[in-house]
């Protein structure tokens, strides 16, 4: 019997997102550094006649489309001499701002690397898919510039730090946030190790994002309101982090949080390497 593969495609957040600047393409040109948290969706692959794709899980629900899913799109980009049947555990909510999508593509180059290896040019194979696919297909914490593609490694003085990730459950498109972006360039990020950064660092669509959906400020407020050394809302939105310093912080945040808004969704976990 074929064993199967696993693969969690990490949560991906931004501990810090500057906007630089309109491009006449329609994108924009962003400096963010790009985090990645121990937990996500999961994907187990074995191999096949043909491709195939069951999903399961708790926002399973929410990918209706088989043919605007990011794991079928992935596996159209890599050529390969067999198929892969793949069962994704969709645990993150979608347009959430975790790169749910752009994670799970990562975790399909991961596993056609391990059967087949990748071609020279995957790193152009997975901007196509999106800004945030290159840094998901590595998953370890980095600097993006130009619209996220281009990486630069990061001395990260942040792994395993404790993590809680809240959403108020409302997806959240990226486009209608980045449009809201005021065009404000507010300088690039700063200097030094990656703890600098996030001191340091904004989130410049996070005002945006908060017109769009207010429960947003509310949900920064209930974090404040833990022991967290710093929260920020991540990417375009609606989930928000908090950085703890022990696990125990980060824990009795995670059930005051539960207790005062059952409804919202969240997941604990620690930063990557």
């Amino acid at each position: 019997m074929i064993r199967a593969l696993r693969e969690i495609a990490y949560a991906k957040i931004n501990l810090a997102l500057h906007v630089r600047r309109r491009r006449e393409d329609g994108y924009h040109d962003i400096e963010t550094l790009f985090a990645f948290v121990d937990v996500g969706d999961v994907l187990e692959a074995t191999p096949a006649p043909s491709d195939q794709l069951t999903i399961v899980g708790e926002f399973a629900s929410q990918l209706t489309d088989p043919f605007n899913n990011l794991v079928t799109k992935a596996l159209g980009h890599l050529s390969r001499s067999e198929g892969l049947r793949l069962t994704l555990e969709k645990n993150l909510p979608v347009a959430a701002g975790l790169g749910g999508g752009s994670a799970d593509a990562g975790a399909v180059f991961r596993i056609v690397d391990q059967l087949h290896g990748l071609p020279d040019d995957w790193r152009t194979r997975a901007a196509k898919l999106g800004a945030d696919v290159p840094a998901c297909v590595e998953s370890y914490m980095c600097v993006g510039s130009a619209t996220g593609t281009e990486l630069t490694p990061i001395n990260n003085d942040l792994a395993a730090t404790p993590v809680l990730l809240v959403n108020p459950r409302i997806p959240l498109a990226t486009g209608p946030v980045f449009a809201g972006w005021d065009g404000i360039d507010r300088g690039p990020l700063p200097d030094g190790p990656a703890s600098a950064i996030l001191r340091a660092g904004r989130n410049d669509l996070q005002p945006s994002a908060i017109t769009i959906v207010p429960q947003i400020g509310q949900l920064l407020a209930s974090l404040n309101a833990t022991d967290a050394m710093l929260t920020r809302m991540s990417g375009s939105g609606a989930t928000c982090f908090a950085l703890y310093a022990t696990e125990e912080a980060r824990e009795a945040a995670a059930r005051k949080i539960a207790a005062e808004h059952p409804d919202w969704w969240q997941l604990s976990g620690k930063l990557r390497p």
